[in-house]
């Protein structure tokens, strides 16, 4: 699936505004951080680039007997909001999703972590919120309610990046991996504690304007390997080409910028066969225990999901040129066809 390819990438270390005063992106803006400077107010304010928008936040969090999902989205002409918990053991999926037309039901700040992030229907309620040294994680649904905080470490690095497909087209996102998290998930009234030290958090933050059709692989992680917190995050497909990547590799909340688009090899005929990543500096394979399979046709929205749970392992160049073992550190790995 494609070659590897080496990339030149800016490493950004002030804030500076996504889009100009048009509404279209700055050119100063692109380029990759180790913590969000980005400030991205201007992405579905007024009519410029009017069902094109797109802003979310999307929450993972992984514990040793459940995976739970927080989908909280403005996709300019429609809300799309979701809670879906897995039962590790037990194979058991349980759904919650909410429609509502023109964004309504959903509260999303114009920059990350500028205010609270709520939705609300009649099937679920969702709030993220940010709190002293974290972010709290809450949702409610009539089968799942969930508490947890995602800690922030005292020097954790997350990776920013701004993917520029044009000056109208463009997406900002900040994948943050291996947050340590504990808390509590109850699920048909049984209570299961997150436990701290074995469960982790991961955001993908996103803010800009999409092309109609678009299809990408994404791949995160995190755990513990050889004493070390270690966070996986890869992606392709809809990076290619634009001369950014969302690839790094967090060690003990320090960041490596991994820049070249990434060679995914895996099976559509059988998503439970091993993926590989690889590059220069990536050699990594991941193996599923659970794949999650959805799709929507709603119109003018489709898509169609392939999401598998399972563990990373190979190894990772990091800033100083030694290899970083990863193993068993457990993640997905995903392909989505979008049409939105």
């Amino acid at each position: 699936m494609g070659s590897t390819v080496r990339v030149t990438e800016t490493e950004l270390t002030a804030p500076v505004d996504l889009t100009d005063a048009r509404g279209r992106l700055n050119a100063a803006a692109v380029g990759w951080t180790r913590v969000p400077l980005h400030r991205t107010d201007g992405v579905g304010r007024g009519w410029y680039g009017r069902g094109r928008n797109k802003r979310w936040e999307y929450w993972a969090i992984t514990t040793p007997t459940h995976v739970v999902a927080l989908t909280v989205s403005d996709i300019d002409y429609a809300a799309v909001n979701a809670v879906w918990v897995l039962d590790r053991a037990s194979g058991e999926e349980i759904g919650a999703d909410a429609l509502g037309p023109l964004g309504r039901g959903t509260q999303l700040p114009g920059t990350l972590g500028a205010g609270p992030v709520s939705a609300r229907a009649r099937s679920l309620s969702i709030d993220l919120e940010e709190v002293d040294g974290g972010t709290r994680l809450r949702c409610r649904t009539d089968r799942v309610e969930v508490d947890v905080v995602a800690h922030r470490p005292a020097g954790h690095e997350c990776l920013g990046v701004v993917v520029p497909w044009s000056d109208r087209l463009f997406q900002y996102t900040v994948k943050d991996v291996a947050r340590p998290a504990n808390g509590r998930i109850v699920v048909d009234g049984r209570g299961v504690d997150v436990p701290e030290g074995e469960a982790w958090a991961t955001l993908d933050h996103g803010r800009g304007r999409w092309p109609y059709a678009v299809e990408w692989n994404w791949g995160a992680g995190s755990g513990r390997t050889d004493g070390r917190v270690v966070g996986v995050q890869v992606g392709g497909r809809w990076t290619d080409g634009t001369g950014s990547v969302e690839n790094a590799l967090l060690v003990d909340g320090r960041l490596t910028k991994i820049s070249e688009e990434l060679v995914w090899t895996y099976d559509p005929a059988d998503w439970l066969r091993p993926w590989r990543v690889a590059g220069e500096d990536v050699d990594l394979t991941f193996t599923p225990e659970h794949v999650r399979e959805d799709r929507t046709e709603l119109g003018l929205i489709s898509s169609r999901t392939h999401q598998a749970f399972g563990t990373w392992a190979g190894s990772v160049r990091a800033t100083d040129g030694d290899r970083v073992r990863v193993d068993g550190v457990f993640g997905w790995a995903e392909e989505v066809r979008q049409r939105w």
